[in-house]
């Protein structure tokens, strides 16, 4: 018996470098892996297609790990490319799982649920999922089967920074552009539900948690005090205004910047700042839980009974158990 036998390890990144050795070491000390993995989008400035290497990655993951269920699961950036089948025939025949292509609907209901799993109380709860190709706006309450209604906006912070963000840094006519698309898209929500009505306001993903670490002045990222933290609105707006002005170089050397978030990070803050103005919320809290961990939650959810998403023969090696949700973008 293994020093974690009996226990789950959630890791994230786990099928590359740290992440991956960091699942294998859990593994052997007997504990049952939650293993997450990003692919790269579809339609990422700089690839055409979704990365055939990250996909042998996680791939090789999985075998390594003995993962008998997953989930490959495909959002916004590969509904929207022409040549989407051709991608996710290779998936399958990469990773042996048939990719599910979630709907903005489906999406929206998965981020929903993995940001307010664990929310203490039932209020009546929005969630704001920026992503990098579409904004998911969904309200509800946490102990609710399904959320009340939930509204994708086609405008994320790469679209919005490949439409708009030309020069760098951006010009205030740019930014001025970008404001308005975002404004014009944002208008569509009062027609699907009432932003005004929530309790409680919770932002996911890199955008919004990257905002909070630079509001709070942090020196280096820190999930543990990102999450659940509470940004205030003209928080939002300085920290906006503050990327938008600095050159792709100076964002990158910021201490909480995601390497390849610094090109996009401006606009997504922008977008931020315009939804948070435009529905006169006082701030909003921050998630580190999001669409990855409602992907997880579904694929508990149908239990080791159903067949879809299994993974085998068996569990080689004798490594222990494992689940593996993976995104493409």
């Amino acid at each position: 018996m293994g020093e974690f036998s009996g226990r789950v390890a959630f890791i994230t990144g786990a099928a590359h470098g740290q992440g991956r050795a960091t699942a294998l070491a859990f593994a052997r000390e007997g504990a049952n892996i939650a293993a997450f993995d990003i692919a790269r989008p579809l339609s990422y400035p700089g690839y055409a297609m979704g990365s055939a290497d990250d996909l042998e990655s996680l791939a090789a993951a999985c075998r390594e790990l003995g993962v008998e269920r997953s989930r490959l699961v495909a959002t916004s950036a590969t509904r929207d490319a022409s040549n989407r089948q051709r991608f996710l025939d290779g998936a399958r025949e990469l990773v042996g799982v048939e990719a599910e292509v979630l709907t903005g609907r489906q999406e929206a209901a998965t981020a929903f649920l993995g940001a307010t799993h664990d929310l203490p109380g039932d209020r009546r709860t929005l969630v704001v999922d920026i992503g990098g190709g579409s904004t998911e706006l969904i309200i509800g309450r946490p102990r609710s089967q399904e959320p009340e209604a939930m509204v994708s906006l086609d405008v994320g912070c790469v679209r919005l920074h490949e439409r708009h963000l030309h020069d760098d840094p951006p010009s205030a006519a740019q930014v001025a552009a970008l404001r308005a698309d975002a404004a014009a898209q944002l208008a569509r929500v009062a027609g699907v539900l009432d932003p005004a009505s929530a309790e409680l306001v919770v932002g996911v993903a890199g955008t919004i948690t990257t905002v909070t670490a630079i509001a709070l002045g942090l020196d280096a990222y820190d999930p543990r005090r990102i999450h659940r933290a509470t940004v205030s609105a003209a928080e939002v707006a300085a920290t906006a205004e503050k990327l938008a002005a600095m050159t792709v170089a100076e964002r990158a050397a910021l201490p909480v910047m995601a390497s390849g978030r610094e090109d996009v990070i401006a606009a997504g803050a922008l977008l931020l700042d315009e939804l948070v103005s435009s529905f006169g919320f006082a701030g909003l809290v921050a998630s580190e839980t999001d669409i990855l961990d409602g992907v997880l939650l579904g694929l508990a959810r149908r239990g080791p009974g159903n067949p879809e998403g299994r993974r085998g023969p068996g569990n080689p090696g004798g490594v222990p158990r494992s689940v593996g949700p993976r995104s493409i973008g």
